[in-house]
């Protein structure tokens, strides 16, 4: 498709695509805690709570890149 390959395009996919889509969450995550007037603690609680996946998907590319580098 327009010259790339599917390797290129499902590369460019998990790398922009996804983390495109994780900013989407935590606005999702920001703003249900502005829309319940959760407060400071309260947005952190959801921050913690409903991002924690985003933080291991995170930490498992940050493991793949440190790991290829040895």
């Amino acid at each position: 498709m327009f010259g790339y390959t599917e390797q290129q395009i499902a590369q460019f996919g998990l790398s922009y695509g996804v983390g495109a889509f994780m900013l989407y969450m935590v606005f999702i995550i920001l703003q249900l805690a502005r829309e319940s007037r959760a407060g400071r603690f309260g947005t952190f609680i959801l921050l913690l709570g409903l991002g924690f996946g985003l933080v291991g998907f995170l930490a498992k590319g940050l493991i793949k890149w440190w790991m290829n580098g040895i």
